[in-house]
């Protein structure tokens, strides 16, 4: 088996739309953001994960023709599936080879087990199996993220009992009842982190005429981001920096949690509706378990304040959050690698 495990290696990937997580050996290696810096010219990629974020939004002007002007950042990944094929090899490449599993006189044999959504398309599967392929993987299986966010919750999915689970990632928010080792029903909408952000970049642009980048709304979010317009413990009020859309000059506001809860208030909405419509489709008999057991949120969009309250006010069932929710899928996906004989007919 020692001798095995030197040309047999296993890992576990959330391949997500804000942030990539690889876990190998049941530790997390990898937490990196999901994008990718690429020389437009040559097509030599630069710089992967927090390098290239840095980067991002402040490459030069390529018309200039000066500096780094060529430089171009890239999210492979947009609503949780692959939008840009090659570069999403090159990251899945990349964070393979910021792992030491490569890093031997020859190559191991690479399982991976990546999570997906669950209202993937056949063709948008295909396209991950097909960059991992690229990347140097053997072998591919992949898992549903609410699966994988209810087997890292710690939840039992293989027990006669229900569970919703509602994983709020960057790109989308998957909710699942789960059952049996099986998802009963389940919704998926493109309503989460990214589109938090877009609705913060909205709200600055038309209520203080000031444009921000997506960065810059980003820590507005986990500054003072809010589901809710009265919370007990209040965020202090957070400077925000950008450009003034009348004189073009650089300015600051300073915004509040209720100015941003009510910036996202439809998508928050667009969340609550989604809930509300997988509960009408959930069995009578799930439906009393998730009576009992209520509501697990997971993925980075669970800690944004008052969420589990709102959902809890509108659903009138215990909202619970995850332990380290940002992780939950990752461990999810891990454990599942881990224990492949007992999970197998759930990884596919």
């Amino acid at each position: 088996m020692g001798l095995l495990s030197i040309f047999n290696k296993e890992i576990a990937m959330d391949l997500g739309t804000a942030n990539s997580i690889v876990i190998y050996n049941d530790q997390v290696v990898i937490d990196e953001p999901s994008i990718v810096a690429v020389d437009r010219t040559t097509g030599e990629i630069k710089a992967v994960g927090r390098v290239a974020l840095e980067m991002d939004g402040k490459t030069g002007n390529p018309e200039l023709r000066t500096g780094n002007t060529n430089i171009e950042t890239i999210r492979p990944l947009k609503g949780g599936v692959i939008a840009d094929y090659e570069m999403a090899q090159h990251l899945i490449r990349k964070l393979i080879g910021m792992t030491n599993i490569s890093r031997s006189f020859m190559p191991p044999s690479l399982r991976m087990v990546i999570c997906i959504p669950s209202g993937i398309t056949n063709v948008e599967q295909r396209a991950v199996r097909e960059a991992a392929e690229q990347a140097g993987a053997k072998e591919i299986r992949m898992i549903h993220e609410p699966m994988a966010a209810a087997i890292g919750i710690g939840i039992d999915v293989l027990a006669p009992c229900g569970h919703m689970i509602v994983d709020i990632g960057g790109g989308t928010a998957e909710i699942a009842v789960i059952s049996l080792g099986g998802i009963s029903c389940n919704n998926s909408i493109r309503v989460a982190g990214d589109q938090f952000n877009d609705d913060i970049v909205n709200f600055m642009r038309q209520q203080h005429n000031m444009v921000i980048g997506v960065r810059t709304a980003e820590k507005v979010k986990l500054a003072v981001g809010s589901a809710i317009t009265e919370l007990a413990e209040e965020p202090e009020d957070f400077p925000c920096l950008g450009r003034d859309m009348l004189t073009g000059l650089p300015k600051e506001i300073t915004v509040n949690y209720k100015e941003i809860s009510h910036a996202l208030d439809k998508s928050v909405a667009r969340i609550e509706t989604a809930v509300l419509e997988t509960l009408s489709q959930t069995p009578p008999e799930l439906a009393a378990d998730i009576y009992q057991n209520g509501i697990y949120l997971a993925g980075g969009g669970a800690l944004l304040r008052g969420l589990d309250e709102r959902i809890a006010s509108k659903t009138k069932l215990k909202v619970h959050i995850a332990d380290d929710p940002l992780r939950a899928v990752a461990r999810g996906t891990g454990i599942a690698l881990k224990n492949f004989t007992r999970y197998a007919f759930l990884i596919k």
